[in-house]
């Protein structure tokens, strides 16, 4: 029972995450607000990086990159879930449920790398002060972005086409809000163990080598920082670096927690809300804990604004 035209499964439903209406409406609110201020934030962020000369650093063109992906990220799963509320269905077409899948691997994939590449730009910035513009090229920094884009999208399609090979026969209720890899591997009557494998080790790699490599370098910048005589520079640094290990340790803890550890520990709602936590809550602080509260970033947001007024007035 291995081909996908063998599946007799042509939409699947998403049963959202809730059955009650009035936690329903809530939970609509709730969502609908998150997804607006993502929007908003990540799309403030993009326009003051592009329309300020000061910020085209390579700090600022990883953070575009990052609120571009996170803005996509939360774009791929809310407002079909959004859409299906107000019209009051559950369904996704067996083709919109992988080319869904397709995407959050993608967009799970460049959190993860730009997360990375954004410790080791840190790293650069206050280990080899000296040698940064030399290190942090604009080539090395398009390379590494095109670089990570590349190996998302090919790691996304490796799933993609893992999950299109299965059949899914009678059961076609996904008890999630979107179609994501666990609930789909648990729904399918076919043999899932080469796909498990694949999340495990292959997954695992992507995953666990861009975090040793942000734990590597914020090592290297406390040792740093521990050495610098002002008190005043200590907090600022560990302010700045502790909002940014925030964030990693809520990415990561709630991806392991949801494909990393033993499925017996595992239920739709502690995945559910721990999906929510990466999917939906990161790409919504990102804006306020890496830009939002920086002072370069707010002069920009300051000047966009007081032009767009002047332009208006």
């Amino acid at each position: 029972m291995g081909g996908a035209n063998e599946s007799s499964v042509s939409e699947f439903l998403l049963l959202w995450l809730s059955r009650q209406p009035e936690e329903q409406q809530l939970l609509f609110v709730l969502f609908l607000s998150m997804y607006l201020a993502t929007v908003l934030g990540n799309l403030l962020i993009i326009l003051a990086i592009s329309t300020d000369s000061r910020l085209h650093t390579p700090m600022y063109f990883f953070l575009s990159n990052l609120s571009f992906v996170d803005l996509c990220f939360s774009s791929n799963t809310v407002p079909k879930m959004l859409v299906n509320h107000i019209l009051g269905i559950q369904t996704i077409s067996f083709p919109g449920c992988l080319t869904q899948l397709y995407f959050f691997v993608v967009f799970t994939d460049m959190d993860n790398f730009l997360l990375a590449v954004m410790a080791y730009d840190r790293f650069v910035a206050v280990c080899h002060p000296l040698h940064y513009t030399t290190k942090m090229t604009h080539q090395l920094c398009v390379l590494l972005v095109a670089g990570s884009w590349s190996i998302a999208n090919l790691n996304g399609l490796l799933h993609t086409l893992l999950m299109a090979r299965l059949s899914f026969c009678a059961d076609n209720r996904i008890p999630h809000f979107f179609c994501d890899l666990s609930p789909l591997l648990k729904l399918s009557c076919s043999d899932t163990h080469l796909n498990e494998m694949m999340v495990l080790i292959e997954g695992g790699l992507i995953m666990m080598i861009p975090l040793f490599c942000i734990l590597v370098s914020y090592i290297c910048i406390t040792s740093a920082v521990l050495r610098v005589p002002s008190t005043k520079g200590k907090w600022k640094a560990f302010s700045t670096c502790g909002s940014h290990l925030a964030v990693v340790s809520l990415f990561y803890g709630t991806i392991i927690a949801v494909y990393f550890s033993p499925s017996s520990s595992h239920s739709a709602k502690t995945d559910t809300a721990a999906t929510v936590m990466y999917t939906v809550v990161t790409p919504m602080l990102n804006p306020f804990i890496y830009s939002l509260r920086n002072k370069d970033m707010k002069g920009a947001l300051r000047k966009m604004i007081g032009r767009k007024r002047g332009s208006t007035s």
